[in-house]
């Protein structure tokens, strides 16, 4: 099966500590690289699990607090002393055009690359990135400012050859695409050879969706409904529950609500308060709600 993993280079939230790191994570979809979110030392953890920068092409941004994409500047900078020559897509809020244009004017000037902000509307369910063997779509969140999350999700892929059928057959090499594709096999005596019997089902296409930052609403469900793995906000716990609505963040047990409800396979929460040294109370409590969750930690993978 295709690689399609997350790495977590941090999973803090605003307030830094020297155990957590603000939030950025990367997708490994077939060996190329997405970054969810850029907070501060995003291209540090990068060099920490040995990720290619070469293979980055694409940034997506969930919205414009600091925690988020105060890393950007410096991974960019990096990147002009790498010499990188490919562009650099950025998809974001329209304001960010606006915000990092003019420090990328005064602290990256020429570059080798050009970076290309792509804005998206963080209110609506849209098509970010649509390529032959993936698609980026985004899903409006709940939060103090605009914010979405993003949904990756693996597009089908061919159905698989049954050798001793197309053997029996004698089904052409260049038949193998058509009925890879879902054609029937037609023999030159005319007869019909449908495509069950030639081929078995596609590999399921796989679904992962980033869900931070958030408060608890129940309006995601449709877009996330089935995915395969669910990275979700759980700030807070419930006993501090006022607190994760006044900040319009989500609990550790709200976040397992919705997994419950959207019927995910699996749960990581993430973007914890700096107040809990403790991260085991948190994954109790979304374990109470809905069982195959763990805690995000950085320098781990989970393979969707």
């Amino acid at each position: 099966m295709e690689k399609f993993e997350v790495k977590i280079l941090g999973c803090g939230s605003a307030l830094p500590t020297t155990r957590l790191n603000p939030t950025s994570q990367i997708i490994n979809f077939r060996d190329n690289l997405f970054l969810v979110d850029c907070g501060e030392g995003t291209q540090l953890q990068m060099r920490h699990m040995q990720l290619k920068f070469s293979r980055l092409s694409h940034i997506f941004l969930s919205h414009l607090h600091g925690d988020h994409c105060f890393g950007l500047i410096g991974l960019i900078s990096t990147l002009g002393l790498l010499n990188r020559t490919g562009d650099l897509y950025i998809h974001a809020h329209p304001d960010a055009g606006k915000v990092f244009r003019p420090l990328l004017d005064y602290f990256c000037a020429g570059l080798p690359f050009e970076v290309v902000f792509n804005p998206i509307a963080p209110q609506t369910h849209s098509v970010i990135l649509d390529e032959r063997s993936y698609r980026v779509s985004s899903i409006p969140l709940k939060h103090r400012v605009p914010t979405c999350g993003f949904l990756f999700e693996e597009k089908p892929g061919l159905r698989h050859i049954v050798k001793e059928s197309i053997d029996f057959y004698q089904v052409p090499v260049k038949m193998l695409l058509p009925i890879k594709e879902g054609a029937d096999y037609i023999t030159p005596e005319g007869k019909v050879i449908a495509n069950e019997l030639l081929t078995k089902p596609a590999n399921p296409a796989r679904k992962y969706a980033f869900c931070s930052d958030t408060a608890y609403t129940e309006s995601i469900i449709p877009y996330i409904e089935g995915v395969d793995l669910l990275y979700h906000e759980a700030t807070f716990s419930e006993a501090d529950k006022a607190r994760a609505k006044q900040t319009m963040h989500t609990t550790a047990l709200q976040a397992a609500k919705i997994a419950e409800q959207a019927q995910v396979k699996q749960l990581i929460i993430g973007h914890f308060s700096a107040r809990y040294t403790d991260l085991s109370g948190l994954l109790a409590e979304a374990q109470s709600g809905f069982v195959n969750t763990v805690l995000a930690k950085e320098g781990h993978t989970y393979r969707v």
